[in-house]
């Protein structure tokens, strides 16, 4: 992100880009239908509270060029505020969906992040979100913005509006009778700053009736100011300042190519291999691309896309090593109607000594205003891939190209199928970072940041059920992997690589754990399942994990390791959640340390049926892959 912020700052320099960036997404990723999950960093609310951070460090410090007191490279804005994750479902659109959220759903999911990166990112503003939360729209929810965000996170920042929201909670939410009741409650609840033109057309009418003050409408004003200081729009000639001599010589630097491509290679994961990769480009005389994104450019950066400097599309990566004849396959990624090319696909895998199947989604897929109804590859491409992988000579690599996942059981378990990739959508560099993990020059490390559900789960879960706990009198299974409890097509966390990785516990906690309760505690006189998670039960009550790790195969690689916890059943907690997580790079035969710091009161405490932070008593399970270690919370 600090790449990315030296190429805004250059870009503004010569009055191509602002200084505001309304980013990043950090909405959980709570349904796998969701058009704007490609936006976001998962649906884990520590990896998107880790995510928020970085990303909006990474914008806006300015600390690199010896600027401080407050001051910002760019702005950066965490969005949407809050369980905004449903866009045009079956007709159910964003701007008049109403999220039935539970308080313990709230604290334990959907505001981790926000809270995050208000706290420890720092962040220069929130954007509160389009739809309703338990009835009220959130830019009109003075509990949500001024008692949340200003009064308990402490927001150095300005609140800002999604766009023409206010003037939706007017026209189509019909909170307020007239448009000047819309603007008062807006900027009263908290807000400073409308995207859009409602405030500026409604503002000074609300005042002069009496239902806002001018004292309102001057802190919201001084907010967007002071921002705008923290800027630098007022220190003077910007060419004199601080970043002041970045220009198009510091865009698309070959540094800031490689680090694309390296992006790409980090994100992309390998979910199966029977061993036919990596490939050898020496031994290949022939390979047939196919699929609908077997090409593509654009599509590979998704959407809220900048210009690329370059594209490298799948088959100019591959083709780069080999020689490749190409076929689409369908002349969209819809693959529907006459767009079906089969036989020309078919003749094209029956010929080549490798086959690379790269399908997926498109924004006429997923998108922003376009959530998914069905967990399938679109139209034909299953019948596609089938017919492809049943007729190639040689071995087949699936490439799946998507922001969202899909149920490809019938890859998975095919014989005929040799690998499975899922790239995401991979940016400029894409298709060289395909061909580097596909040819072995780089062993992949991805892991999945999202369960990928049964097509199943489409037909029987409503996309606008909020609720993340699985209830057993009615069947419904849960969300996300600390609550799913059905079968899964890939887990949160999948992942493989070219060589393998062991784990061997280093050091752990002892066998229990005693919480610090005063003497007057009424847990020390009667049982209880939980306690507060306070300071004065938990202070200097935190332990190491440490864990060895070893590169037992041949081949140089990265690691991630995953420490999850399972919590005791208190409080309809979640069957595990992530701790933390590290990466290390390992060459064949070398070991390497990872070690977590885990606080009992912030890492094992669990929310409680009215958003209250507990802790469990009992055993809780730590667990990195196959190894576990419990350790007991005692009072």
């Amino acid at each position: 992100m600090q790449v990315v912020s030296t190429e805004a700052r250059a870009m503004h320099n010569v009055g191509l880009a602002g200084l505001t960036f309304w980013s990043p997404n950090i909405n959980i990723f709570r349904d796998p239908r969701w058009g704007r999950g490609q936006e976001t960093p998962g649906e884990d609310p520590l990896l998107a509270s880790k995510y928020a951070v970085g990303y909006v460090k990474g914008l806006q410090d300015a600390g690199a060029a010896g600027v401080t007191d407050g001051a910002l490279k760019v702005a950066a804005c965490c969005k949407h505020y809050t369980a905004y994750d449903v866009d045009n479902w079956k007709g159910v659109e964003r701007y008049t969906f109403d999220a039935k959220v539970s308080q313990q759903d709230l604290d334990d999911t959907f505001q981790p992040p926000f809270k995050s990166c208000v706290l420890d990112g720092n962040v220069a503003s929130v954007m509160c979100s389009y739809n309703k939360v338990n009835g009220k729209p959130t830019c009109a929810d003075k509990d949500l913005l001024e008692g949340v965000i200003r009064g308990d996170w402490k927001l150095n920042g300005y609140i800002v509006s999604d766009c023409d929201s206010v003037d939706v909670l007017y026209t189509q939410q019909h909170y307020t009778k007239t448009p000047e009741e819309a603007a008062a409650i807006t900027i009263k609840s908290g807000l400073d700053l409308n995207c859009g033109n409602f405030l500026a057309q409604h503002t000074v009418a609300a005042v002069q009736a009496g239902e806002l003050s001018e004292e309102d409408v001057d802190r919201a004003i001084t907010n967007n100011f002071i921002m705008l200081m923290r800027l630098g729009f007022f220190d003077g000639d910007p060419r004199e300042l601080a970043f002041g001599s970045l220009g198009p010589k510091d865009v698309c630097t070959s540094s800031n190519r490689e680090l694309a491509r390296e992006t790409a290679r980090q994100g992309i994961v390998l979910l199966k291999n029977n061993g036919a990769l990596p490939l050898s480009a020496k031994s290949i005389k022939s390979m047939a691309v196919i699929g609908p994104n077997a090409n593509a450019s654009f599509t590979m950066i998704g959407n809220y896309e900048g210009t690329p400097c370059k594209y490298t599309t799948p088959l100019q990566g591959l083709g780069a090593s080999v020689n490749t004849v190409y076929q689409p396959g369908c002349t969209n990624v819809g693959c529907s109607g006459n767009s079906l090319q089969l036989s020309t696909a078919v003749a094209a895998a029956a010929s080549a000594d490798v086959t690379v199947l790269v399908v997926g989604a498109d924004q006429s897929i997923e998108r922003e205003s376009l959530d998914r109804t069905s967990l399938l590859l679109p139209g034909q491409q299953t019948q596609l891939v089938s017919a492809v992988a049943n007729a190639s000579r040689g071995p087949v690599i699936l490439v799946v190209m998507s922001g969202g996942p899909f149920d490809i059981s019938f890859a998975k378990a095919s014989d005929k199928i040799s690998a499975i990739l899922w790239v995401g959508y991979p940016g400029e560099a894409g298709g060289a970072a395909l061909a580097d993990i596909i040819f072995g020059s780089h062993n992949p490390s991805g892991r999945l940041p999202v369960t990928w559900y049964p097509a199943s789960y489409a037909d029987t879960v409503k996309m606008t059920d909020m609720r993340m706990r699985p209830d057993t009198s009615t069947g419904y299974p849960g969300r996300t992997y600390r609550f799913y409890t059905g079968d899964t097509v890939f887990a949160f966390g999948d992942g493989l690589s070219y060589t393998k990785m062991s784990h061997q516990l280093v050091s752990a906690p002892p066998s229990y754990v005693s919480m610090q309760l005063a003497e007057d505690h009424p847990c020390r006189a009667e049982e209880c399942a939980s306690v507060e998670a306070a300071s004065d039960h938990c202070e200097d009550l935190a332990f190491d994990v440490k864990l060895r790790v070893r590169n037992a195969g041949e081949v140089a690689g990265a690691h991630s390791v995953l420490l999850f916890s399972s919590p005791p059943s208190a409080h309809n907690a979640p069957a595990k959640h992530l701790l933390g997580f590290e990466k290390v790079s390992l060459a064949p035969g070398e070991a390497g340390t990872v070690a977590f710091r885990v606080d009992v009161c912030r890492d094992l405490s669990v929310v409680d049926e009215l958003g209250g932070r507990k802790v469990a008593l009992g055993g809780h399970t730590l667990h990195v892959g196959d190894l576990k270690h419990t350790v007991e919370l005692r009072v």
